[in-house]
């Protein structure tokens, strides 16, 4: 016997007619042909022309990452044909190069056949983080090839083999080789994170914190040059805690850092400190982990201790694309999801968090911060 079927809400009626009226060709032809709601259609199909294209833009970016186009700019206008020599391309495929990176703001044409950058290229070339991160993509658009076939699963991906501790048995016995391309590129990639979260939250109110999963200790670095009395630790998988000693020497702040090699979801973290940064972590694990490790978190906090979850999250305002490009990322990587401020309140309050609170950052597309309390 079907169950019987549920009335539909009033909302839920009038979006089933939006809907209706949308799909209908002959309210599209009229939508064009009406000035007052052309420029809504006109947008929609703007945006369509975008979703059907965007794999075609990011493949676009990275021809002009790969072939530094934008550092041959920095310096002034380039003609196509300077270009083709500096980039060993025919004179044709530089124009096309040129053409698409023009319509897309990485490139401006400035008359007289010259190109010189455009704003979103130029914003590129001061933004490293950003450029280590567009070189790391070909894995994820390797996995995105079959996209239902990843949604069905069942088959190792590119980037599941890159993020060795997303299906390792035993994470902390991976070696120095094994976790040296994604500590690398974590650390190229940090930086702008670490800014945006230290300029809304002030880490020199604390006496010590201990940075959990903190990779090759960027961020601890920059805590450090903003609260030169904070002491400094640094939890993560053995061979990756030997890469944050030797960066944090070469900073000259081995005196003020403690090291401490393991598994966050199966050791006990080191006590004593008064703030546990998460930087970039809860949103690589599932619930079922991602509780594990804020449990953890609780216990080696004092009551009143606070915990720093620094990601970006879901449902933000600006941040909207997240979950699918994000929710797609970790499907590939094997393990996590985006989650918003309501899920991530209710994992930390099963922890044993209280009165958490969301602090907006100047770019919530790079990271927001969460501050929860030990209670």
């Amino acid at each position: 016997m079907q169950p019987k079927q549920q009335p539909l809400s009033l909302p839920d009626r009038l979006r089933g007619w939006r809907d209706r009226l949308i799909a209908d060709p002959r309210f599209q032809r009229w939508s064009l042909g009406n000035p007052l709601t052309r420029w809504i259609a006109r947008r929609s199909s703007r945006a369509m022309l975008d979703l059907c294209a965007g794999f075609v833009y990011s493949q676009v970016l990275f021809a002009c990452v790969q072939l530094r186009l934008f550092d041959l700019l920095k310096d002034g206008p380039l003609t196509i044909s300077e270009v083709a020599a500096k980039t060993v391309l025919s004179e044709d495929a530089a124009r096309r190069l040129l053409h698409a990176a023009s319509s897309l703001g990485l490139a401006q044409r400035r008359g007289e056949g010259r190109y010189g950058l455009g704003r979103l290229g130029a914003a590129l070339l001061g933004s490293p983080e950003a450029l280590a991160l567009i070189e790391h993509q070909p894995m994820l658009y390797a996995d995105l090839r079959d996209p239902v076939a990843l949604l069905r699963g069942g088959e190792e991906t590119a980037l599941a083999r890159y993020w060795p501790y997303s299906a390792a048995e035993r994470p902390s016995a991976l070696s120095a080789g094994e976790v040296g391309p994604y500590s690398a590129l974590m650390a190229a990639s940090q930086p702008m994170v670490a800014r945006e979260a230290l300029a809304v939250y002030g880490i020199e109110k604390h006496r010590r914190l201990l940075d959990v999963g903190g990779g090759e200790g960027v961020f601890l670095a920059e805590a450090a040059a903003r609260a030169p009395a904070l002491e400094l630790e640094l939890f993560d998988l053995p061979a990756v805690a030997e890469r944050a000693r030797a960066r944090l020497e070469a900073a000259g702040l081995a005196g003020r850092a403690r090291i401490f090699g393991g598994d966050f979801l199966k050791d006990e973290l080191p006590r004593g400190a008064d703030v546990i940064s998460l930087v970039r972590i809860v949103h690589d694990h599932d619930d079922v982990t991602a509780l594990a490790l804020l449990r953890n978190a609780r216990r080696a906090l004092p009551e009143g201790g606070t915990l720093l979850i620094i990601e970006a999250i879901s449902g933000e305002k600006g941040v909207e694309p997240l979950d699918a490009y994000y929710g797609f990322y970790t499907l590939a990587m094997g393990r996590g999801e985006p989650r918003t401020f309501e899920e991530i309140d209710a994992l930390l309050r099963a922890a044993g968090f209280s009165r958490s609170k969301r602090l907006r950052t100047r770019l919530p597309v790079v990271a927001s911060v969460i501050v929860a309390t030990a209670a």
